[in-house]
C-alpha cells in the first residue's frame, strides 16, 4: 500500500495550487509530455486518443450537417495573408515565418498557418463563380502554430491540434444561421458528450475574431472559477471575399460577394475536460470520450477461474461496444485502482473467487466512489445504464459550479470585490463603451466573456459609467 499512496500523494493538492495539481495532472495521467522546442507538446497515446474521440464525435456531427473534410497547405504566403488588414495585424505578433527554402532565401516570406482564412478565400475564388456553386462547407482537421511567450499543456500550445470550418454562403442571412448552427453544435458536445455546462453568447467588439463582424462563444467555468472559451464561430461579412475579389453570378445575372463563416475548437477541450471534472486523485474523464470506458480488475487473480472470469466479462463488455480493457499485471490491485483512479477511468470493475461464487461483479464509479454489485448477467444493461449515471452526475456537478458561482454586480466596486472574494462570473448591465470595458479589465481584473443570448434586465444603468444600459454582460477572469 505504501506505493500506492505515494502515487496519490504524487498529486499537488488543486486547493493549495491549482496550476501545479493541473500540470500534474497531464503528466501523471500520461496525456502529454514536454519537449525541447518551448510551449510544443507531445501528445502521449493516452492524451490523443481522448482527442481521437472527440474528434471522431465532433467530425460526425460537422457531416450530418453537411460539412465536408479537406486540407490545405500549412504555409501561406506574406502577400497573401496581407491582403486582409484586419486580420494579419491581429495575428501578427503570434506568427512563425519561413525565410530560407534549403540554402536559398525566399523572396516571398512564408508564414506557418496560425489560421486558413487566407488560404481558403484563395481557393474559394478559384472554385466558386455562380450561385450553384454555393454554399461551401469545408471543414479542416489540421495543426496551426502561433508564436505564444507562455505556454501550459492543452491551454496554450505552440503548435496544436484543432478543427477549422470555413464556409461561403449565397446570402447574409445563410452565413449568420450557419454561425449560429455551428455554435450550437459545440454547445451540443460541450453539454451531452463532454459533460461542460456553457453559457452562450456574443464577443463584444473588442474582443471579437481579428477580420470578424460578428464573434459567437461558448464560455465554460472551471473547478477554479475561471472562465475557458472553449469554442467561438465567426460571421465575416463579405469582408474577406471583397478583399480576395470572390464574386458569383447571383439568379438575377449580377455579381455578388459572398458571405463567409468560420468556426473553431481545439485540444484546449482537453483542458477544460480536466479543470472541469479533475479531484485530487486525478483526471476524472466524461464516458463518453474516455478512451477506456470500464477498466476490468481480476482480484486474487492467482486463484482458480479468476482470469477466466475477468476475461470473459471484457470479452462481453466490447462485444456491447464498450471501451474495456482487462488490467491482468502483477501490480497490486491497490496500485491498479490507484491508477486507474488517475486516468479518469470512469467504471473500475472487481471480480475475484468470492464474486464468482455469487455470480456478480463489483464495479466502482470514478466520479464519486459509489461501489454496485451487479449481477453477471445484467451486465450488459448495467454497465451503459452506469456510464449514463456518471455522466449525468459530472454534468451536474458543473452545472452547480457554474450557477453557484455566478454573481450580479449593480457597480464597478462590488463586481470588483466579488471577484477578488469568490471569482466566478459576475454579469451586469453595460452601456456599450469600450471605455467601460476597458475599465472594468483594468480596476476589477476582468475581461468581458460574452453578451449572453439568455439577457436578463439587471438595472437601468452602467456600472462603470452610469450612463443608460443597453445589454448584459458576464465578466470573468479566463485563461
Amino acid at each position: 500500500m505504501a506505493k500506492d499512496q505515494r502515487q496519490v500523494e504524487s498529486i499537488t493538492n488543486m486547493d493549495e495550487d491549482f496550476t501545479q495539481w493541473y500540470t500534474d495532472v497531464c503528466t501523471k495521467a500520461e496525456l502529454i509530455d514536454y519537449t525541447s522546442v518551448k510551449g510544443m507538446f507531445i501528445y502521449r497515446p493516452y492524451g490523443y486518443a481522448i482527442w481521437e474521440n472527440i474528434q471522431h464525435e465532433l467530425d460526425r456531427r460537422f457531416k450530418e450537417t453537411g460539412h465536408e473534410n479537406v486540407y490545405l497547405p500549412v504555409l501561406i504566403p506574406e502577400s497573401l495573408l496581407q491582403k486582409e488588414k484586419d486580420h494579419v495585424e491581429g495575428f501578427a505578433p503570434e506568427c512563425a515565418w519561413v525565410t530560407m527554402g534549403g540554402s536559398d532565401k525566399l523572396e516571398d516570406r512564408l508564414c506557418v498557418r496560425p489560421t486558413s482564412e487566407t488560404l481558403f478565400c484563395e481557393h474559394y475564388k478559384n472554385i466558386i463563380h455562380s450561385w450553384r456553386d454555393l454554399p461551401k462547407l469545408y471543414n479542416q482537421w489540421c495543426s496551426v502554430l502561433r508564436w505564444e511567450k507562455t505556454s501550459r499543456p492543452f491551454l496554450r500550445h505552440r503548435e496544436f491540434l484543432w478543427q477549422e470550418g470555413h464556409t461561403m454562403h449565397a446570402t447574409a442571412e445563410e452565413a449568420r444561421e450557419e454561425t449560429q448552427r455551428m455554435l450550437n453544435v459545440y454547445a451540443d458536445f460541450l453539454e451531452n458528450v463532454l459533460a461542460m455546462p456553457v453559457v452562450k453568447g456574443q464577443k463584444t467588439d473588442k474582443e471579437k475574431f481579428n477580420g470578424a463582424e460578428e464573434t459567437y462563444t461558448v464560455e465554460c467555468m472551471m473547478h477554479d472559477k475561471k472562465a475557458l472559451q472553449s469554442g467561438t464561430s465567426h460571421f465575416f461579412g463579405d469582408g474577406f471575399a471583397k478583399a480576395f475579389d470572390i464574386t458569383f453570378t447571383g439568379k438575377d445575372n449580377q455579381l455578388h460577394h459572398p458571405f463567409q463563416t468560420s468556426w473553431g475548437v481545439s485540444t484546449r477541450m482537453i483542458g477544460g475536460i480536466i479543470m472541469t471534472h479533475g479531484d485530487n486523485n486525478g483526471l476524472v474523464l466524461p464516458p463518453r470520450i474516455a478512451p477506456i470506458q470500464v477498466v476490468v480488475i481480476p482480484v486474487a487473480q492467482h486463484k482458480p477461474g479468476v482470469l477466466d472470469a475477468a476475461a470473459d466479462l471484457t470479452a462481453r463488455l466490447k462485444a456491447a461496444g464498450i471501451r474495456v480493457k482487462m488490467d491482468a499485471s502483477e501490480q497490486s490491485p491497490g496500485w491498479k485502482f490507484a491508477e486507474y483512479e488517475m486516468k479518469g477511468v470512469p467504471l473500475r470493475l472487481e471480480i475475484g473467487p468470492k464474486d464468482i461464487e455469487k455470480a456478480q461483479c463489483v464495479i466502482a464509479r470514478r466520479d464519486n466512489g459509489e461501489k454496485t454489485f451487479v449481477a453477471l448477467s445484467d451486465l450488459e444493461s448495467a454497465v451503459p445504464a452506469l456510464l449514463d449515471q456518471v455522466h449525468d452526475g459530472l454534468y451536474a456537478k458543473a452545472r452547480e459550479n457554474l450557477e453557484n458561482h455566478t454573481y450580479a454586480a449593480a457597480t464597478l466596486e462590488e463586481a470588483k470585490a466579488i471577484q477578488e472574494e469568490k471569482g466566478g462570473f459576475v454579469k451586469t448591465m453595460w452601456c456599450g463603451d469600450l471605455a467601460c470595458e476597458m475599465a472594468m479589465k483594468e480596476k476589477a481584473g476582468m475581461t468581458s466573456r460574452c453578451i449572453p443570448f439568455a439577457q436578463e434586465h439587471l438595472g437601468d444603468v452602467c456600472p462603470v459609467c452610469g450612463k443608460p444600459a443597453v445589454k448584459m454582460v458576464y465578466w470573468g477572469v479566463a485563461y
